[in-house]
């Protein structure tokens, strides 16, 4: 048996804990890196990374059989095959950054096996005892296959094994009407596929109704039937021909995707032996450190809360002061987070929905709405479907919701507003290049100060009063 002691042991190579091994390492600790999966985790292999490639390849395919602006839409054949070459080639560009080969030459000793406690200050990957000052726990999460009757017996996929699916679908069903699930049904309903979302509340359920009734809308007009209210009570079929009964009606195609959510992947970890205290997630307090074990940490989906790519690395920024400066006063807040469905067009959210901003601030809240259709960039490129709502309390933003073009990107000013507790004025007072989406972001905040400017009595008597005496 080999053993190791170190400073740092991380364990699971995605997003969170490559963040602080390369953060942890680079400013001089010792780290030990254990990953008994693939590098980069769930973002790179199966989540965000591919999703986004097969988006971009539905992206490619719609616009040319949509044409516009005098060009005309033309009719081509799709090649699916190719579209999923796109995709891993994109993964192969971007899997060099998180490799073994990358982190042993920064200095991290990698071992590819999967960890579990032996004891509060020690975990085993295969034949190697490590023995660290502080464990982080970075594992991350897989999906949820819920115990739908019938459907243990019947060939289907999640995120991990959609992209490796190389024969177009005839007619996909997704079960979730999550982010997953209406990327996913949108890219291949570009790509050719009919495509039935089965959701058993309502579709994108977490984001605002508002915002996102126009995304739905939109998904609704490419041809993508969306049931709603509809849960999955039995799953019978066989390759090529799968039916799904529902509370509200009973739905066949030819493969099917699971995407109804996420699990931690805790389960080889034997938390138990590690006095880790956990249920879904490890449990911890607002310093992402242990209730129960000071040594550990956990980031990302095993910490609870927001399972995002940037949530787990903005937790890794917190976990790299406490445990490798000392600094155990860092603590996270999910109040500025930021997140965004990319499906066209695109929802994105930072800080506090409408409805939840009413209901902590009641009447002192304020809500700006300001549409695409009246940005001149928007109307030139056509894309003026969509929509901006700023919820604004003690005149700063407390929560800002998008659903149009390129929200994911717009979002961005606002969540740097939120995190530094700027006021509307910051935005305001911002000069942006013409013509410019991001110019939704500033006339929405012009849109604020609009009846405090024009529609005030006060301000009308002083201007005639300066009009009256300016020399």
């Amino acid at each position: 048996m080999n053993r190791i002691k170190t400073d740092i042991c991380v364990i699971g190579a995605g997003s969170g804990g490559l963040s602080v091994a390369a953060g942890a390492v680079q400013m001089g600790a010792r780290v030990v890196l254990i990953e008994g999966h693939k590098m980069g985790g769930d973002c790179l292999n199966y989540g965000c990374v591919p999703s986004k490639a097969l988006i971009a390849a539905g992206k490619q395919a719609h616009q040319v059989f949509k044409g516009g602006f005098g060009v005309p839409p033309v009719q081509v054949t799709v090649d699916f095959a190719a579209a999923k070459d796109h995709v891993q080639s994109v993964i192969e560009t971007i899997a060099p950054v998180d490799s073994q080969e990358r982190f042993e030459s920064l200095g991290c000793t990698v071992i590819r096996d999967y960890a579990r406690f032996i004891s509060p200050s020690e975990v085993q990957a295969g034949d190697t005892v490590i023995t660290a000052r502080r464990f982080v726990i970075a594992t991350g999460s897989s999906p949820l296959v819920p115990p739908i009757p019938g459907l243990d017996s019947v060939p289907h996929y999640t995120n991990e094994t959609i992209f490796d699916l190389r024969e177009r679908p005839d007619h996909l069903l997704i079960i979730g009407g999550g982010p997953i699930g209406m990327e996913m049904a949108q890219a291949h309903r570009r790509l050719g596929c009919a495509v039935t979302v089965i959701e058993g509340d309502r579709a994108m359920g977490k984001d605002d109704p508002e915002l996102a009734a126009i995304v739905l809308e939109n998904l609704r007009g490419e041809g993508i039937e969306i049931a709603e209210g509809a849960k999955a009570e039995k799953i019978s079929g066989s390759d090529g021909s799968i039916t799904v009964e529902t509370t509200n009606g009973t739905f066949t195609g030819t493969h099917l995707l699971i995407a109804v959510g996420r699990k931690v992947n805790l389960d080889k970890l034997d938390l138990t032996k590690g006095n880790v205290a956990h249920d879904r997630a490890i449990t911890v307090g607002d310093t992402l450190r242990s209730t129960t074990n000071k040594r550990v940490f956990a980031v990302g989906d095993c910490a609870g809360g927001l399972q995002f790519t940037h949530v787990a690395s903005y937790h890794a920024g917190i976990v790299v002061r406490s445990a490798v400066l000392g600094l155990w006063w860092s603590k996270a807040t999910s109040r500025h987070i930021p997140w965004a469905t990319y499906t066209d067009p695109e929802l994105s959210q930072v800080g506090l929905t409408e409805a939840q901003a009413a209901e902590k601030f009641g009447d002192s809240l304020t809500t700006v709405r300001f549409p695409y259709a009246e940005n001149d960039r928007a109307i030139a490129e056509g894309k003026t479907t969509g929509l901006i709502k700023v919820m604004v309390a003690g005149g700063r933003p407390v929560g800002v919701g998008i659903a149009g073009a390129h929200a994911g990107e717009l979002i961005g000013m606002w969540a740097m507003a939120i995190a530094n507790r700027q006021k509307m004025t910051a935005i305001a007072n911002t000069v942006l290049p013409y013509p410019t989406l991001a110019e939704i972001n500033k006339r929405a905040a012009g849109t604020y100060f609009t009846p405090k400017l024009f529609d005030s009595p006060k301000v009308k008597t002083i201007v005639r009063l300066v009009q009256k005496y300016l020399p």
